[in-house]
Parts: C-alpha cells; sequence; structure tokens
C-alpha cells in the first residue's frame, strides 16, 4: 500500500436530464437502450398522482412493454423489497426478461427499484449485499440492467446515488447496499411532478437536500485519508474540489427557494429550483459522502413509535428520512465545527447572507430557523423519543461505520450520545 494520505479523489454521476416535460422523453431515452420489455416500480400514492399511467403509456409509444410493481413502501424495509424482488422475479418466469428498470417516485420507489435491479441480474438473498456488519456487503458479480430514475419529490438524490437505504425489521436497523453499480444509468428530473407534493413532505425533503449538501461540504477532506489502492476506493471519498461545488450551489438554491417552495407549492419557479438543488446536492454528496445527521437518521427512523407526520401513508408509524436526519443536524454540526470552521461559517452564511457570528453556534443557528419556519418537528422529543432512548439512538448510529468515518471529527459513542441529548428541543 502505498505510504501516506490520499492524493487521489473519484468523481462519478449518472447522466441527466432536466427541465418541464422531461419526463414524456423517456420512452426514447429507453428506446437507446435497446429496451423492449421495462419493470416500472412505483408506489401507490405515486401512482393515484397519474405520473406512472401517462409515463407507461408515453413508453408504450415507443414499442417497449412496461410491467408495473405500485407497492414500493415509504421507507423500504428488507420485506417490502423481497416483495417487489419476488413480483420481478414472477414476472420474468411468465414473460420475456426485462432490459431495463423504470423508477418512478421518491427516493423509496428508486431505492426499491436499485435492490430489484440488483438481485434480478445477480444470484444470491438481500442480505448478501447490505452493508457489513448487518449483511455480508457482497459486490455484484453480474453487470445490472440499465436503470432511470423520474424522482417525483425533491430530496432525496437517489437518482444520483449508489446506495439503496431499508430497514431490517427484524434487528430494528436501518441500514443499506453501497455500490457504484447501483447508480442509476439516467436520472430524469421534470420539475412538474414535484407540484402534488403536500406540505410537509416537501419540508422534509428539503431538509433532505440542505443536509445532503451541509454534510457533503464539511465531510473530511479526501486528502485526509489514508492512501488506497485502486480496489480499495468506495463512493463516498470525502469532501473534494468537484463535490464542494455542487454542495455550495445546492445551498445557495435553498436560500432563495427553500421557504417559499414550503408556502406556496404552486409557485413553479421554486420548485425547479428546489428540483435542481437537489439534483446538484445528490451530484456532491454522492462522491462526498454525509457523516453524523445522516448516521443517526436511521435509528431516529428505524425506532420510531407512533409518530404519523401529516401527508404521509396514517396505516403506520413514520419518521420520514429528511425530517429524521434534520433533527440532530444543528448539534452535529455544533460538534463537527472546530474540525473545518471556515466550511461551517460559509455554508451558513450562504444558507443566510445576514446571519451574524463566527463561531460554533452560528450554522446551528441558522438550520434551526429553517427548521421552524417549514414545520419541522422541535426536535426529538416531538417525535416520541426521550432521553431514556439515547443508548439505543447511539447503539444504531454507530452501526453505520460507513458514514461516520467521512465525519470531518471522529465522534465517540459519548459524542453521539450528547449530540442525541442537545437534540431532543431545539427552540
Amino acid at each position: 500500500m502505498n505510504a501516506g494520505n490520499e492524493t487521489v479523489f473519484t468523481y462519478a454521476a449518472p447522466a441527466l436530464k432536466f427541465g418541464a416535460g422531461a419526463s414524456a422523453e423517456v420512452g426514447h431515452d429507453l428506446a437507446a437502450y435497446g429496451a423492449r420489455r421495462v419493470l416500472v416500480v412505483t408506489d401507490q400514492g405515486v401512482h393515484a398522482t397519474g405520473h406512472p399511467t401517462r409515463i407507461a403509456e408515453q413508453v408504450w409509444q415507443h414499442g417497449i412493454e412496461t410491467v408495473v410493481f405500485d407497492r414500493a413502501r415509504v421507507e423500504p424495509t428488507d420485506e417490502s423489497l423481497e416483495e417487489a424482488i419476488a413480483f420481478a422475479r414472477d414476472a420474468e418466469s411468465t414473460g420475456r426478461r426485462f432490459d431495463a428498470v423504470l423508477a418512478i417516485g421518491g427516493g423509496s420507489s428508486i431505492d426499491t427499484a436499485k435492490a430489484v435491479n440488483l438481485l434480478l441480474t445477480n444470484p444470491g438473498e438481500l442480505l448478501d449485499y447490505v452493508n457489513a456488519p448487518v449483511g455480508k456487503a457482497q459486490a455484484p458479480l453480474q453487470p445490472l440492467l440499465p436503470l432511470v430514475a423520474i424522482p417525483t419529490t425533491t430530496g432525496t438524490g437517489s437518482e444520483s446515488t449508489t446506495i439503496c437505504v431499508l430497514d431490517v425489521l427484524a434487528l430494528k436497523v436501518k441500514t443499506g447496499i453501497s455500490h457504484p453499480a447501483l447508480r442509476p444509468r439516467l436520472a430524469v428530473v421534470d420539475p412538474t411532478l414535484t407540484l402534488t407534493q403536500p406540505t410537509l413532505v416537501t419540508a422534509a425533503s428539503g431538509m433532505d437536500i440542505l443536509c445532503h449538501a451541509l454534510e457533503s461540504y464539511t465531510a473530511r477532506w479526501y486528502a485526509d485519508f489514508d492512501a488506497k489502492q485502486p480496489e480499495q476506493r468506495v463512493p463516498y471519498c470525502g469532501a473534494n474540489p468537484i463535490a464542494d461545488m455542487w454542495s455550495e450551489k445546492a445551498l445557495s438554491l435553498l436560500a432563495g427557494a427553500f421557504r417559499t417552495a414550503v408556502a406556496d407549492g404552486e409557485d413553479t419557479a421554486a420548485r425547479e429550483q428546489m428540483a435542481m438543488a437537489a439534483t446538484f446536492a445528490g451530484l456532491g454528496f454522492g462522491n462526498a459522502g454525509v457523516h453524523i445527521p445522516h448516521a443517526n437518521a436511521y435509528p431516529i427512523a428505524g425506532r420510531v413509535r407512533s409518530y404519523v407526520p401529516a401527508g404521509y401513508p396514517a396505516d403506520e408509524p413514520i419518521v420520514p428520512h429528511g425530517m429524521a436526519v434534520s433533527l440532530t443536524a444543528p448539534a452535529a454540526f455544533r460538534f463537527t465545527f472546530d474540525a473545518a470552521p471556515e466550511r461551517h461559517l460559509r455554508a451558513a452564511r450562504i444558507l443566510d447572507p445576514d446571519a451574524d457570528g463566527d463561531g460554533p453556534e452560528l450554522l446551528p443557528a441558522v438550520v434551526t430557523a429553517l427548521m421552524r419556519d417549514i414545520g419541522i418537528p422541535n426536535g426529538l422529543a416531538e417525535v416520541g423519543y426521550g432521553v431514556a432512548d439515547v443508548e439505543d439512538l447511539v447503539a444504531g448510529a454507530t452501526q453505520q461505520q460507513r458514514l461516520l468515518a467521512t465525519s470531518p471529527k471522529p465522534p465517540t459513542d459519548e459524542d453521539l450520545a450528547q449530540v442525541f441529548r442537545a437534540s431532543m428541543e431545539h427552540w
């Protein structure tokens, strides 16, 4: 192995098609990949908007057969992914094989499509590919099908990334699958599809964009890692000059559009800026990585008891991913401040040019003010957690070593406990 620190960073991204009406062209795009039979993955809420039906009909006009799976679960679980995989395998057993996969929906639908694509083309079971220590972290042996992702929410960035997130129900842990092969071949971002987002969905998804940009911008610098051999390189390589560019632009777009998009969901200019911010943030964090707020979000979402937010399915408790990420973000950025003060301060001033101060409270204050303005719950207590839960939450967060490794300041268990305790209430 080379001695010393890393001197190389990597960057990769899907092909991108962006703009109003872009989703109407996906039949042409799939035909260019030689597709003749396509699996469409969506969820029932998105299906009810009519977008998947309209897109499937436009795909059919290019002579491409579509088979629709519309039971992707909001916040996927191992059980929901296995249901989708079984559906796809059964559809192949009773007809021709699929040539491509088309995901239409939020991050949950896109992540479900990634898992289906992986298990349609590669042997084994889901847990064979799930990140260690929960799964075996095996790499795919066979090429995956072309995956085209059409996001209908602005936030997750899943259309740009190599990651599929899921809850393993028996273990009550949120984890994921991460490999470059999972990255979609093409991201089709059509801002008009996001006009149907409920208010709190816009707020929670937007906080996911914000934390993607902030975490990748404040992540450990790529050259501070130990040098790696080529086969050791992973998608999350740390903050780097290219990812910085995307993150800064995403933050500037959020500064101008986020509050407006939440207050007036029919403001098409704000919706377009939010979609662009989500895309830019995805292009940044998909390579630089995220850190403590995302690691903490996994147990927050995975251990939810009774919280049911407005605008989400009412049949089961859920802390939406973007909301879960945001709940410990202010305290996390207070903890990481001294590892990169200039980055934390610059990020705060991009979000709020009038922000006053030069210490560790500036970025947490800017983020907290935004959370309050857009209706995010006031800390962990409001979604059902208390100080007695901190030990369990820390245990869940420490399982996310792939994310914690990117933190600019490695946290101990006690550091994480302090972040959780400080996040019970924000104002």
